[in-house]
């Protein structure tokens, strides 16, 4: 016997992922989608819109189509609690966006992600947050000319 609750979620979060994915591409509509110096503003943001609305309508046809005598398995607290725990720790790292900057912001958020939630050594974790970090810089403020956000420590 299937637990309709699974199901009811995919449906409903698919819905409500589309209706995102539709808001995203009417906003992205809005802005320059390719310039003369290359894409504009509204290019990347009407590309995860219009995959955000493919995604989810394959997620709600999956849940209508689900097959009834599939059980699914019961709901594992410590898994859905890792993923609040990541879902939080993205929250911070937009909140503490300005005060931090970028760098140092995305160079904890990745030692966060790599040390917690891979469960991987302290020290890989700082070598990745780091050779990350760094690659971020030397791609948008050294390759191309975009300077990253920068927060009261000016980086």
């Amino acid at each position: 016997m299937e637990d309709k609750s699974f199901k009811a979620a995919d449906l409903w979060s698919g819905l409500a992922l589309a209706a995102l994915g539709v808001f995203i591409i009417m906003e992205a509509r809005q802005w320059e989608f390719m310039g003369p110096d290359g894409p504009g503003a509204g290019f990347f943001p009407l590309g995860y819109g219009i995959a955000m609305v493919a995604l989810s309508a394959a997620l709600v046809i999956a849940s209508v189509l689900r097959n009834p005598s599939r059980t699914d398995s019961a709901v594992n607290w410590r898994e859905t609690g890792r993923v609040f725990a990541m879902w939080m720790a993205l929250v911070v790292a937009v909140a503490t966006l300005k005060v931090s900057g970028f760098v140092i912001n995305f160079a904890v958020l990745t030692f966060f992600i790599v040390a917690v939630m891979y469960r991987r050594p302290p020290l890989r974790a700082a070598i990745v947050a780091a050779a990350c970090t760094a690659g971020f810089y030397l791609v948008f403020p050294l390759a191309l000319g975009v300077s990253l956000p920068a927060g009261m420590l000016g980086f």
